[in-house]
């Protein structure tokens, strides 16, 4: 079929004199022509990458091309290095299929040159409703079968593994792990469509990446989940952790520019030693990149090996437990002006173990004034820090406070 289409778009671009590229309807590149003469950054990238930016197909469906039934003469953007194009829309029954794309710098692609294109059409049409029918379904199979894997019955996940291995989607069933890439919103609006491509993007991209039949991957509703199978341990030629440095890199190239999105998290699970038991790597990845969303601090890759107590909190019902539920106390240190100073002391304080040599060289304090806030906060928390379960329950607090977001230094 691939052949098909390469012998239309040589044809169209013969016919017309100039190169055309056609893209499927979310704009990833499916074929085109030999490319000569001029062709701007877009293009370029287009080409090397199999599918353009998110802030392109953003300006494109803004000008229009999703719902325009004939060509579009559509206008340079200088911001994005784009140079001024003819797009024909491919439809099938009224279907949108993908565009046909020719770069027209000067605006002198004649309306006979178009009528040409347009001509094409019906057989063009055909050809990509083949590919993309036989592609959906291809890939419709491999999503259902990754959306068991991470489900909870053993029987069909058995299932699952079966069809991945007899289809030849993955090489063997061995050691996997689960990676979630989280695109985190601005408080201003949610994550949108752009954004959410952009993440498709990305996780096909790093697939890619990875090598064939080693990964695979599913979008989800809020995240994208990357399966890595056969990793290290299982004959894989990428660790964990470069794949992960990969997907995070990439997504956050990615989603730049993009009003939606303020940063990117990916959650790395636990490996298991086999296909069967992707759900428990998954629902880990899954937990830790909710927490790195809700924790900036612990940066764009989070490890639910290296979650520490977070492992814990992630799994309970926090909106039913806040931090006052553990240590009533913590109101009223919450309360207090000066409360961003005093959390900081008493979080570093607790997390050294109650080394006050070490929190006072941590926070760069003399002892003497060390000692002086450890005393307030004693005052306003109706605590002592001598207690060794008073100190455990102030810290599962502070530490739950700050997942649910409920501290004033936030």
């Amino acid at each position: 079929m691939q052949t098909e289409l390469q012998h239309i778009v040589d044809t169209m671009a013969a016919r017309v004199g100039r190169p055309a590229l056609i893209e499927d309807r979310r704009q990833r590149v499916v074929v085109y022509s030999e490319h000569t003469g001029l062709i701007d950054d877009v293009r370029r990238t287009s080409i090397l990458r199999r599918h353009t930016t998110p802030e392109v197909i953003a300006w494109f469906r803004d000008v229009g091309i999703m719902d325009a039934r004939g060509p579009v003469r559509t206008p340079a953007s200088p911001e994005l290095e784009l140079l001024p194009r003819v797009c024909v829309p491919i439809r099938h029954q009224d279907l949108l299929l993908g565009f046909v794309w020719f770069i027209d710098p000067t605006g002198d692609m004649s309306d006979a040159d178009i009528a040409t294109v347009t001509e094409a059409m019906p057989d063009l049409s055909l050809a990509l409703y083949r590919e993309n029918l036989l592609g959906e379904l291809t890939s419709q199979r491999e999503a259902e079968a990754a959306r068991t894997l991470l489900a909870d019955a053993p029987e069909t996940r058995c299932e699952a593994v079966r069809s991945l291995l007899s289809d030849g989607v993955i090489a063997g069933d061995g050691e996997v792990t689960a990676l979630v890439a989280t695109l985190v919103g601005t408080r201003e609006e949610p994550v949108d469509e752009p954004a959410r491509i952009a993440l498709e993007h990305t996780l096909v991209a790093t697939r890619r990446w990875v090598g064939p039949r080693e990964a695979l991957h599913l979008v989800r509703h809020d995240h994208g989940v990357l399966l890595l199978c056969c990793g290290r341990g299982g004959g894989g030629r990428v660790t964990t952790e470069a794949a992960a440095r990969h997907l995070g890199q990439t997504l956050r190239s990615a989603s730049q520019g993009l009003s939606s999105v303020s940063r990117t998290v990916v959650g790395i699970g636990e490996p298991r030693p086999r296909l069967y038991d992707t759900v428990s790597s998954y629902e880990e990845a899954l937990q830790a990149a909710r927490v790195g969303a809700r924790l900036p601090a612990l940066g764009p890759l989070v490890s639910w090996a290296d979650l520490g107590i977070y492992r814990v909190l992630s799994r309970m019902d926090t909106r039913e437990l806040g931090a006052a539920a553990v240590h009533p106390g913590l109101a009223g240190l919450f309360a207090e002006e000066a409360s961003q100073v005093l959390l900081e002391t008493l979080e570093t304080y607790l997390d050294l173990a109650g080394n006050a040599h070490a929190t006072a060289k941590r926070l760069r304090l003399h002892r003497t004034t060390l000692y002086y806030r450890l005393q307030r906060i004693e005052q306003l928390a109706q605590t002592d820090l001598k207690d060794g379960n008073e100190r455990l329950c102030l810290h599962l607090a502070l530490k739950l406070a700050r997942l649910n977001g409920d501290r004033p230094d936030r």
